[in-house]
């Protein structure tokens, strides 16, 4: 039997026959069997949101590394190898020490049913509580409340991002209701950074929070963060910041760039550090320019960007970042899960794109099918066309529009596929 991270992740897809179950039960026996990993990490800072967890995450750790700290950090989906979910002080995790800890959590469990993501995080726990660091990152699976990241009894910082409608069937249909499972994490006498958020949502955070005796640090209340003369403005009771706007592109992640400020704040990192973090923070897919590869090739003239926001929310920020780059025709090269509101992310891109080619997912089960996307983006109000691959649709745009702007979007397992094409 091999015994690859990848042949090891492969036999863990088959220990529940569900992808998503929510519930701790399981996540606990497995932590108990292995003597609690979750309570010998380093302090830790846990995040939860509809959108921007992983740019924030991202920000926060570029802070902490710039202020000399050792960081772990994990997150998910990845993009184009699981390797990438976990990182060790500061290094994407080993195949060795990734192989080693999933295969003590396989043996360990045994047959018992879990889920993929409650196995592997349980695994990402193990690997870093054998490391030093200074600090330990957790993203947020799904929701909050019941996701496997939800063990550590008392976080240095819990960190809820803006709040939208997504997930409705694991989550809830209200912004309410899904708020309830983001303010899960929310911890008895831990402070608690919050982004902005709609009304509905921080109502029920901000009860959360009194119950718990919780003090939040919250956008609009006890931070303020906007733009200025091509500036990041950040306001808190320490005083004003004046920095360089936020290497991850979009008027969105000036938001969750004040989260992340926030929470370095808050720690008693420096002002070099906070600069670090709007610097130094990088995050792949998200409005992301590819610069080489064999894409990158097959596009010649045109620009070729990749983005892997995939719900409402998402769409309308993409709809604006690209509101704000020169004047060019937009193509758009989409791929989504039929679990997603599809017409709802693509209307806003409507308006900025001109031309929309659809595209399966490859390897995904849960992909709408090209012509299914095609559909949904004709009700969308876009001019779409189906393709049967990326490149396909890069050379379809190019023979017609050489010198295009492309943006192939829609899905992070798309993006994923892409940078594998790509590499």
């Amino acid at each position: 039997m091999s015994n690859t991270s990848d042949a090891i992740l492969d036999r863990m897809m088959a220990l529940h026959p569900k992808i998503i179950d929510l519930t701790l039960d399981r996540v606990w026996r497995l932590l108990a069997t292995l003597d609690h990993p979750e309570q010998k990490l380093p302090p830790v800072i846990h995040i939860a949101g509809t959108n921007g967890k992983g740019s924030t995450q991202a920000m926060i750790r570029a802070g902490l590394e710039g202020g000399g700290k050792s960081v772990h950090a994990y997150t998910s989906p990845h993009l184009a190898r699981f390797h990438e979910r976990i990182r060790l002080a500061g290094e994407q995790i080993s195949e060795a020490h990734l192989t080693e800890v999933l295969d003590e959590c396989y043996t360990s469990n045994g047959p018992d049913s879990i889920t993929y993501f409650e196995i592997t995080t349980v695994a990402a726990l193990l690997a870093f509580s054998r490391v030093r660091a200074d600090f330990t990152l957790l993203e947020v699976g799904l929701g909050g409340r019941l996701d496997a990241t939800n063990v550590i009894a008392k976080p240095e910082v819990t960190v809820i991002t803006p709040i939208s409608i997504d997930h409705e069937s694991f989550l809830g249909d209200t912004l309410a209701k899904i708020a309830f499972e983001k303010a899960g994490i929310i911890k008895r006498g831990v402070p608690c950074v919050v982004g902005p958020q709609p009304d509905e949502a921080i109502d029920v955070i901000e009860a959360q929070a009194a119950k718990l005796g919780a003090p939040l640090l919250a956008y609009g209340q006890h931070w303020h963060v906007w733009e200025e003369r091509g500036r990041l403005i950040f306001q808190d009771e320490r005083g004003l910041m004046d920095l360089p706007l936020p290497a991850l592109l979009g008027a969105h992640q000036i938001q969750n760039a004040g989260a992340a400020l926030a929470v370095l704040r808050h720690l008693g990192l420096n002002d070099a550090a906070c600069e670090a973090a709007m610097t130094e923070a990088v995050w792949p897919a998200r409005m992301q320019r590819l610069a080489l590869g064999p894409l990158v090739d097959a596009a010649g003239n045109a620009e070729l960007w990749l983005d892997g926001g995939h719900n409402p929310a998402a769409g309308n920020a993409l709809a604006d970042v690209l509101k704000t780059l020169p004047p060019k025709p937009t193509h758009l090269i989409c791929g989504m899960l039929n679990t997603k509101d599809v017409v709802g992310y693509m209307t806003p891109l409507a308006n900025v794109a001109t031309t929309l080619h659809a595209v399966a997912i490859p390897g995904e089960q849960a992909t709408l099918s090209a012509e299914e996307t095609a559909k949904a983006a004709r009700k969308a109000g876009l001019q779409a066309t189906e393709a049967d691959t990326v490149l396909a649709a890069i050379q379809s745009i190019t023979a017609t529009d050489p010198t295009a702007r492309i943006l192939i979007c829609g899905s992070l397992y798309l993006a994923g596929n892409v940078l594998r094409e790509n590499a």
